[in-house]
């Protein structure tokens, strides 16, 4: 099995799990209230195969909260309200308004060339850092080939238990990217690859003299009060309360817990944990205005297309660390996440009035079409006003 089909934050993934927004949802039925769709949602989830599900919506002044499933097989305890939990590729959205408010500042340019920034770091096998800009890294333009392909604990099982407590550095992570030439040339095309956010923390490193999750938590996790979230660096656990995540290597292979794993594996790119409550108000946060100034917020969502997922997703748009959901009520904004074991699925509506977390704590062998049917109509439905 393919490594970058455990380690879920590609672009086959990101585009099966929004396929259903682009086409329009399925009507919704009436409903109680937010909270028992919600509930019901989780619900679904939990019997089309999750162990644990939780979720949370977040409007005006009021958050909704719920969870299905258990946290653990083993003893059966249920899912917790607060969990902590890996939120992938999430992390991006992170990383791009950190080296935007640095463009903001003056300190950085889209513009600039990664070989100005980071010598030497992106070369061989055709690969130029000469030819490829910021902008490129942040919206997945580059061409650069997705390192997580080659990551060795996502194998198999087996693999898993040999390899989860690996620890890489950023150039480590690079390193695997350069052993393959590029998957086409810079700016011609759109490709999602991991590769390009290890880079963009490292020029965070660069430019600031801090590392990237250094400054994420100086300029957004502080500001914005988000006490549940951070980057664990080399730590395989998670902080209490969290929920145990399963991985299903094979079709029809048993689940296997994968709780503990390194998060250096994933960096700049997905390394981040945080709970519903603090990504619904970051995006929110982000929606409103309150992280960027109004240039750069309009670049983070100058979007171009993302080429290879048209033929399941026609319309999806991808800007500088953040996605482009189209559906009938005008769309809306958010960032898919999924690491082993772990998947999150967001929505915030442009306005940043209404946001939608939610998260499940089981990765299967292939992309479950009932379970992104189901994430997906709920999200439209709770955003679109018609839950």
């Amino acid at each position: 099995m393919k490594a970058n089909s455990v380690l879920r934050a590609g672009a086959v993934v990101t585009a099966a799990v929004l396929a259903v927004s682009a086409v329009g949802a399925v009507p919704a039925a009436a409903a109680a209230s937010p909270r028992s769709d919600l509930q019901t949602a989780l619900d679904d989830l939990r019997d089309l195969g999750m162990v644990g599900a939780q979720g949370e919506i977040s409007a005006g002044r009021r958050d909704v909260v719920a969870r299905s499933g258990v946290a653990d097989r083993r003893t059966g305890r249920p899912m917790p309200f607060d969990g902590r939990f890996r939120i992938g590729s999430n992390t991006k959205t992170f990383v791009s308004v950190v080296v935007l408010q640095l463009v903001g500042e003056g300190k950085l340019s889209l513009d600039d060339k990664v070989e100005h920034l980071l010598p030497g770091v992106v070369s061989g096998n055709g690969n130029d850092g000469r030819r490829i800009t910021v902008r490129q890294l942040l919206q997945h333009t580059t061409g650069l080939h997705n390192y997580t392909e080659d990551l060795a604990a996502l194998g198999s099982a087996e693999a898993y238990q040999a390899h989860r407590f690996d620890h890489y550095e950023p150039e480590d992570l690079v390193a695997l990217a350069m052993k393959h030439e590029p998957d086409f040339a810079p700016g011609t095309k759109w490709a999602y690859s991991n590769t390009n956010y290890i880079l963009a923390g490292m020029i965070i490193e660069r430019v600031t003299g801090h590392s990237w999750a250094t400054e994420v938590r100086a300029r957004i996790v502080r500001p914005l009060g988000l006490h549940d979230t951070s980057y664990p660096g080399d730590e395989p656990t998670l902080p209490r309360p969290y929920a145990r995540t399963y991985q299903q290597f094979g079709p029809g292979a048993p689940l296997i817990d994968v709780t503990e794993w390194n998060p250096s594996a994933a960096d700049a790119a997905g390394g981040m944990v945080s709970t519903t409550a603090d990504l619904t108000r970051f995006w929110r946060a982000l929606q409103r205005g309150e992280l960027l100034r109004p240039a750069q917020a309009a670049q983070m969502h100058k979007t171009v297309l993302a080429e290879g997922m048209q033929d399941i997703a026609p319309g999806i748009r991808y800007g500088l660390g953040i996605f482009h959901v189209p559906n009938e009520c005008g769309g809306f904004w958010g960032h898919p996440g999924d690491v082993i074991g772990t998947s999150t699925f967001n929505g915030v509506t442009g306005a940043g009035d209404r946001a939608v977390v939610l998260y499940r704590t089981t990765g299967l062998a292939s992309s479950s079409t009932a379970v992104d049917d189901r994430i997906v109509r709920f999200v439209t439905d709770a955003l679109c006003l018609r839950r």
